[in-house]
């Protein structure tokens, strides 16, 4: 990073920096072209967008691609933006698995990883991510310190005031003091920590099943139970980061654990089983669950009817506050929306007559990674012009 002081507005140079944005911005929203379609698409004069075009290249933010050849009248260079011109970091931390990313800035997943989480410790988490991060970028090529943005997805509320993480339960030891800084002493600068359930929503917002939605939730519904809130295209947190932590609704008798939250206690994974086991089903795990009444088991059935009825519980509740158009599901049994939809649409008629489209998430276990790593290019793309240019 630099402390280099930005070119003033009005200025010469001010003015060469906003012709470039433009510029740059034109490529990244419309895609490759030539100099006389930046133009005509920015209204900037052509000797303009040469003399920009010329600047970016020389700071590798923009690579010619070849020339026009169709059409009369002399071919013209074809400008794109330079995905190598950085990359972006995403991570993904679940109690099961945890799972990271490395995007270029054109978006494109260039290195890939999961593993299970075998931490039982906060130290030992970061470690494993720290090592899980190193292991990734170099499967991409590049260097940790090529990285310009790294984007944590992480259960609970990121609490950056205090710099710790709150309620969540599912990780062992991750609510004591130090570990957004140890995350951020072991992996380097501009480390962003964001509650799952939100990049879920944003990575179904930007590539998924609610890209064309303006008012949607996002309920991930698994080992926890979270929810993002995207209204006009932008993440709602609330005044503590705390919307959308829905597993502290309150819902029958007290939950066996107040730091898991009543509506968690009776709806995450480990009630599915529980219910299953009530009504003598053997199964170790929800996925079990589900599998057994997709070959229609009755009793594995019952069990969905009765978690669909808690979900609708949910989404009732959401559509009374939130009102919106549309609510995705995901998570390891959110997911299942072909066997709770019915049962949940039945339940929801007896509850409300506010009924908002339910959907399955497009992203399936890539959703939090996916935002991630939409939370990191729409940071990276802008600190890569501020310290290019």
């Amino acid at each position: 990073m630099t402390d280099r002081k930005p070119p003033e507005v009005g200025t010469p140079a001010g003015m060469r920096v906003l012709n470039q944005r433009a510029v740059l911005d034109r490529l990244r929203r419309l895609g490759a072209a030539t100099r006389p379609q930046i133009a005509k698409d920015t209204g900037l004069s052509k000797p303009t967008v040469g003399q920009a075009l010329l600047d970016l290249e020389r700071h590798d933010l923009v690579r010619p691609i070849g020339r026009t050849t169709a059409g009369p009248g002399r071919s013209a260079v074809v400008y794109e933006p330079n995905p190598a011109a950085g990359y972006v970091l995403g991570i993904d931390i679940g109690r099961e698995r945890i799972r990271a990313a490395v995007a270029d800035l054109g978006g494109s997943v260039v290195a890939r990883v999961d593993e299970r989480n075998r931490s039982r410790s906060a130290s030992s988490l970061v470690r494993t991510v720290t090592d899980l991060a190193s292991r990734t970028v170099a499967d991409a090529g590049i260097a940790l310190a090529d990285v310009v943005v790294k984007v944590i997805g992480s259960p609970g509320v990121i609490d950056q005031r205090s710099r710790v993480v709150r309620h969540a339960p599912n990780l062992p030891g991750w609510e004591s003091a130090g570990v957004l800084d140890g995350l951020e002493s072991s992996l380097g600068p501009v480390v962003v920590v964001e509650n799952d359930a939100n990049l879920a929503a944003l990575g179904e917002h930007v590539y998924g099943v609610a890209r064309d939605a303006r008012v949607f939730v996002c309920a991930t519904v698994g080992t926890g139970i979270g929810m993002g809130i995207v209204v006009d295209g932008v993440l709602f947190r609330g005044a503590h980061g705390a919307a959308g932590e829905v597993g502290f609704l309150p819902f029958g008798k007290s939950a066996s654990d107040v730091q898991r939250g009543q509506f968690e206690d009776a709806a995450a994974a480990e009630s599915v089983v529980a219910l299953a086991h009530e009504r003598g089903l053997p199964a170790r795990s929800a996925r079990e669950v589900f599998s057994a009444a997709r070959s229609g088991e009755a009793q594995a059935l019952e069990v969905v009817r009765v978690e669909a009825e808690r979900l609708a519980f949910l989404v009732a509740s959401v559509a009374a506050v939130i009102d919106p158009e549309l609510v995705v599901l995901g998570g390891g049994v959110g997911s299942n929306v072909d066997l709770l939809l019915a049962p949940m649409e039945a339940a929801l008629r007896t509850m409300t007559p506010l009924s908002p489209r339910i959907a399955a998430g497009s992203l399936g276990d890539g959703a939090v990674l996916s935002g991630a790593i939409a939370m990191g290019l729409e940071a990276a793309r802008e600190l890569v012009f501020e310290v290019t240019l």
